[in-house]
């Protein structure tokens, strides 16, 4: 009997202790899950408002202030070339002559008949002055001297355009037509040279849709060219297209003086900066703090000692800094180091 006590007090022990281990770790495992926590560290940065130099640099080719293809305005065989490739031609030079025999026969006819058509018309107006000829009769020598006078016309300038002429002062750049080649006039004219004006140059470049809103035309320019490295040439903005392409780009040209001293030449590459672009005071952050792309871009803002995620709207950017449009209001703490450990609502320290 004794020995059965002894046996059923040691099992009581026994679950006395086992229940009290058991308490003991449970309130061990809630205070290490409580009460031991993960420390992240953060730097920050106060979103400011600076001034954010803006640059806009593009590269475009330069061509000719007026390119143009001379073509012959009659029929015939060239019997006279007067210009070479490189030759500088003023407006009106002659640079081909073409056969003008029968030409020459029919403006003469015309105008004979012209001149006797003016006396007709002058002694029959004196007639019908002294009642002694017809309103038919003066009407229809009025008409005849009308007729003359388009024939003559007409004779005059196909004349005329047996000289071809440069309807531009310029170079010549290409000649199509030699001695004895035989011309065709309309409807299908024979293009026979080729002149460019370069005493002005276009640079022809596009950019972008929010570059083309916020460049204006007479904006100066500078612009610079491999040839002569340590030249800047000063132009202005001639032209803004009103319609994009399909890259939603806008066409720009540049117009520039060409100098005596340091020519150019049409088909070159040049590099031009927009200066007329100001610098703008923005709220502006590092590069670096950003999360994800340009595109949907997001930083985390510490407020109360905890990181809250925050979209925002970005625009220009410059070296390692980028405005922000919207999203960000200044003074607010944004995260620059130490984002990628943490997650929306993280308790954060700020390392100072």
């Amino acid at each position: 009997m004794k020995k059965w006590k002894v046996i059923l007090l040691a099992a009581v022990m026994l679950i006395i202790v086992a229940a009290i281990l058991f308490i003991n770790k449970k309130k061990m495992s809630a205070e290490s899950v409580g009460g031991i926590k993960d420390v992240y560290y953060v730097k920050v940065e106060k979103a400011a408002r600076k001034n954010l130099p803006e640059s806009l640099s593009l590269v475009g080719t330069v061509t000719a202030n007026n390119d143009v293809n001379v073509i012959s305005e009659t029929s015939g065989k060239v019997l006279a070339v007067f210009a070479k490739v490189g030759d500088f031609k003023q407006a009106g030079s002659i640079l081909f002559q073409v056969d003008d025999e029968l030409k020459k026969a029919a403006l003469m006819s015309a105008e004979a008949n012209y001149e006797k058509s003016k006396k007709d018309f002058e002694r029959f107006e004196q007639l019908y002055k002294e009642r002694s000829a017809s309103d038919a009769q003066f009407d229809q020598i009025k008409l005849s001297l009308s007729i003359a006078e388009a024939q003559y016309i007409v004779a005059k300038r196909q004349f005329n355009d047996t000289q071809i002429k440069t309807p531009i002062s310029g170079y010549i750049t290409a000649r199509y037509a030699d001695v004895g080649s035989t011309l065709q006039g309309s409807p299908q004219p024979t293009v026979v040279a080729n002149i460019v004006d370069i005493s002005r140059l276009k640079v022809k470049l596009n950019v972008a849709e929010a570059d083309a809103f916020t460049l204006k035309t007479n904006d100066p320019v500078s612009v610079t060219v491999d040839v002569y490295p340590e030249k800047v040439f000063k132009g202005k903005i001639e032209s803004i297209g009103s319609k994009g392409d399909e890259a939603h780009t806008y066409p720009i040209e540049i117009i520039i003086v060409n100098e005596r001293d340091n020519p150019l030449k049409a088909g070159m590459f040049a590099r031009v900066e927009f200066t007329s672009i100001n610098d703008r005071n923005s709220i502006v952050i590092s590069r670096e703090s950003l999360i994800g792309s340009i595109k949907q871009p997001q930083v985390f803002v510490v407020e109360n000692g905890m990181a809250k995620l925050r979209n925002i709207t970005v625009g220009k950017e410059s070296g390692t800094f980028v405005e922000v449009l919207q999203g960000l209001m200044v003074g607010e703490e944004v995260v620059v180091n130490g984002q990628n450990n943490i997650v929306e609502n993280t308790q954060v320290t700020v390392i100072k």
